[in-house]
């Protein structure tokens, strides 16, 4: 029996020649298109996931009261980590921590590499796989330093007898290599190539200890069965008791360290989603696409049933029974979806590359057993849902109507089929409008005046010789005399992101209660003209005043947040000192457009610039960035000239969202190619069935376009169905997403009427194609009998 039934699948697969292409190539890209987005929700759900104490690493956040609301931070105090190790029984292990850039260095060879401040127990917390050395010793001494295999190759040419060799750091000393780790994995949210003492951050940065400041992040391993709602109860007024109820706007709290990925986003103190609503809605557009090639199967099998209602009455009329029928088209569709699933995996194959260029990761197909049975998991379901309305279907004729050639087609039957055609055009409409609005979203962010100028800036960091004020001023100053250098000078931070607020800003009418933090950017002379920042009122920085020091200057929201009248010349208090102010600077994007523009000021403080940065004319790059690197290097002997460009640097804070654009252009391509295939075979199976019909039709004078009118007539109304039905829902959904940011496009109604002419053209041409060589056919063709 078996065999028979391959047999005869194989048989209705040879006869149906167009229905088994259709089904198999809708099937193949909807399998391949699910396949992929598996892959890359997989990974992203076990980002972090590896370390083997994953359920107890926690990170400790804080919430900041504002003014506008609470800001929630990662950024903790210096001394918060030793405070809960010492003082909370729960806590097993706790460390401080801070990620940067440094030049290592053996012999004559440099490598310039991420490391890691972090307490000496970190190798005891995270599964980073510590191949030499004590985990509780080898950041005991502040001298010492643990590398990873990569490093270790890179410096010394093996991993092997490593232990005790020293290491250049930055030029200036020599750390003792401890111990040697495998390295961060690709699945890692933080990636490092050494790891360095925190005692060293301490060094540099003394005032990060204090409980009133914060800078580094501060992570902590619980013991096993802790309840983490009362560890935070225990630890939420740590600060304000440290600080003797100064730090009463800051609360501690705890979120699992793995979580930090993909639910890192908090509005007003709570958590509101993060990457992870972007795994969310990919899962939901690879179920979809998925529904929409098992709807062309379930709708081109009951479609063609006509043609093997005689089959069904005689195995019925013969004495088969229905249950042995459903098993034979189950079987068909089974066979149908893993023929798709093994062409799937090759499309994949092909893909694959292309799929990880797009999505930024290195994916690969392993055929681990839960790839395994996640994939028969849904090739069975794809099967069982795609083959069993038609099953059902077709084991339940009537073998005496059937052999008599009639067959009953129900009400039910017929809405049922058009219903899945509108879903189908539905869901392919509101992606069409998706990527539109996200793509418009995207340029607009990229092409904003941010209210600065990032474009043609470069910026590396001082490090090395660079340190030191004066050579830094005297290479800055060579650097202006540079052919193509429009201007240079340094900053505390970039551009691009919160980086350093401060709350110890003092003016006349403050609230004592009000601890709201203001952005502040320390910068040297000629750093705001170098941005091409503008001035609302009163002047910059300049050599020309000798006492700039003791100035200000705010920004319009700063401005108008302080309630100040004519503010120029004005005086403030700066962590307890008198500042006046001498500019009020036009407001600009310093955070992505995901934020309002927030209160900032900038402060001349030459000390306290850590970067600098390049205004580059426009054509002149190539030339400028060699003799920059030219002249870098004769300054800072032994560094690399380590660049960024600002406006990419910008552009990187929208990652998410470009690749969102990118997925969503072929995922609607797909959906809407997927819908046309099926539309293709209803239509050419609506114009098989009424031959006859169309044979007498053109003899009795019927022209070719009222025929192609009749035939296209009832499909084109399924799918103006289909538009009346997303365009509101595709409305509602990038409303929604558009919310996200402070700044965003306004929706305008071509999105949405032109993703509808679009559907609507598409599908014309597609059911068009048939209805025209039905509409040309011989009437005689028509017209013969079996």
């Amino acid at each position: 029996m078996f065999r028979h039934n391959l047999l005869v699948i194989y048989r209705n697969f040879k006869r149906f020649k167009s229905v088994f292409f259709i089904n198999l190539t809708g099937l193949s890209a909807g399998l391949a298109c699910s396949l992929l987005i598996y892959l890359w929700v997989n990974d992203e759900l076990n980002i972090d996931k590896f370390h083997e104490k994953d359920s107890q690493l926690f990170q400790v956040m804080e919430n900041r009261v504002q003014a506008q609301g609470i800001l929630t931070a990662q950024s903790t105090s210096g001394s918060l980590a030793e405070t809960l190790k010492s003082d909370i029984p729960e806590v097993e292990y706790a460390i401080s921590s801070k990620q940067f850039v440094a030049t290592l260095s053996e012999g004559t060879n440099d490598f310039r590499s991420k490391g890691r401040y972090a307490g000496k127990d970190i190798f005891n917390m995270y599964s980073y796989g510590l191949e030499q050395g004590d985990a509780d010793q080898v950041l005991s001494d502040k001298n010492s330093i643990v590398i990873s295999e990569k490093l270790a190759q890179n410096l010394f040419h093996t991993t092997q007898n490593v232990i005790g060799k020293s290491v250049g750091f930055e030029h200036e000393k020599q750390f003792t290599v401890s111990g040697v780790f495998k390295g961060t994995p690709k699945n890692s949210s933080e990636q490092f190539d050494f790891v360095v003492s925190y005692e060293l951050y301490q060094d540099k940065y003394p005032n990060s200890v204090h409980w009133g400041n914060s800078g580094p992040d501060t992570f902590v391993l619980l013991k096993s069965g802790t309840d983490v709602s009362q560890f935070n109860k225990k630890i939420a007024n740590l600060v304000k008791i440290k600080t003797n109820g100064e730090g009463t706007h800051r609360t501690l709290f705890v979120r699992p360290f793995s979580s930090g990925y993909l639910h890192g986003k908090y509005e007003n103190g709570l958590p509101a989603g993060g990457r992870i609503e972007y795994v969310r809605l990919f899962s939901i557009i690879a179920v979809f696409i998925l529904v929409i090639a098992c709807i062309n199967f379930m709708n081109l099998s009951t479609a063609k049933a006509s043609g093997r209602i005689k089959e069904v009455g005689i195995k019925k009329a013969i004495g088969a029974y229905r249950e042995t029928l459903i098993y034979q088209y189950l079987g068909e569709s089974m066979l149908m979806t893993f023929l798709s699933l093994f062409l799937s995996v090759l499309i994949v194959l092909l893909f694959l590359p292309q799929f990880n260029e797009i999505t930024g990761k290195v994916l690969i197909l392993q055929y681990d057993p839960t790839l395994i049975f996640t994939l028969l998991g849904v090739v069975i379901f794809t099967g069982l849902l795609s083959g069993s309305y038609p099953a059902l279907y077709l084991s339940g004729f009537n073998p005496i109507s059937v052999l008599k050639g009639k067959l009953n087609v129900s009400v039910g039957e017929v809405w049922a089929r058009k219903g899945l055609v509108v879903f189908q055009f539905t869901i392919s409409i509101i992606l069409i409008v998706s990527v539109v609005v996200v793509y418009k979203q995207v340029e607009f962010v990229q092409s904003e005046n941010l209210g600065y100028d990032k474009d043609n800036i470069v910026y590396f960091a001082r490090e090395g010789k660079m340190g030191d004020d004066s050579k830094m001023e005297t290479f800055l100053s060579e650097l202006r005399n540079e052919p193509g250098i429009v201007n240079a000078s340094s900053i505390g931070h970039d551009m691009t992101g919160h980086n350093s607020g401060t709350f110890g800003i003092w003016w006349e009418g403050k609230s004592e209660d009000d601890k709201t933090e203001f952005e502040h950017v320390g910068v040297n002379y000629e750093m705001m003209q170098t941005l091409g920042i503008q001035l609302k009122e009163g002047r910059m920085f300049s050599k020309d005043f000798s006492a700039d020091s003791s100035k200000i200057i705010f920004n319009e929201a700063a401005v108008k947040f302080m309630g100040l009248k004519d503010p120029v010349g004005k005086t403030v208090k700066l962590w307890g000192g008198d500042m006046q102010i001498i500019g009020v600077a036009k407001d600009f994007h310093f955070e992505s457009l995901h934020e309002n523009v927030k209160p900032l000021f900038f402060r001349l403080a030459q000390d306290d610039t850590y970067i600098i940065m390049v205004k580059i004319a426009a054509g002149k790059e190539k030339p400028v960035l060699a003799s920059m690197e030219h002249l870098y290097k004769k300054y800072n002997p032994g560094f690399s000239l380590d660049y960024k460009f600002l406006d990419l640097e910008y552009q990187a804070q929208y990652a998410a969202e470009q690749r969102v654009a990118s997925l969503s252009k072929y995922f609607a391509g797909l959906a809407i190619l997927i819908s046309c295939l099926g539309l293709f075979g209803l239509a050419a199976f609506t114009a098989e069935r009424r031959l006859k019909e169309i044979g007498i039709r053109k003899v009795l004078g019927s022209s070719v376009l009222s025929i192609v009118y009749l035939l296209s007539g009832d499909l084109t109304k399924l799918v103006f169905a289909a538009i009346l039905i997303a365009l509101p829902v595709s409305y509602f959904i990038t409303d929604y997403w558009l919310d996200s940011f402070a700044l965003h496009i306004h929706l305008q109604i071509w999105y949405f009427f032109g993703a509808g002419f679009a559907a609507i053209v598409i599908a014309w041409l597609t059911v068009g194609m048939q209805a025209v060589k039905a509409a040309n056919i011989n009437p005689l063709e028509c017209l013969k009998s079996e």
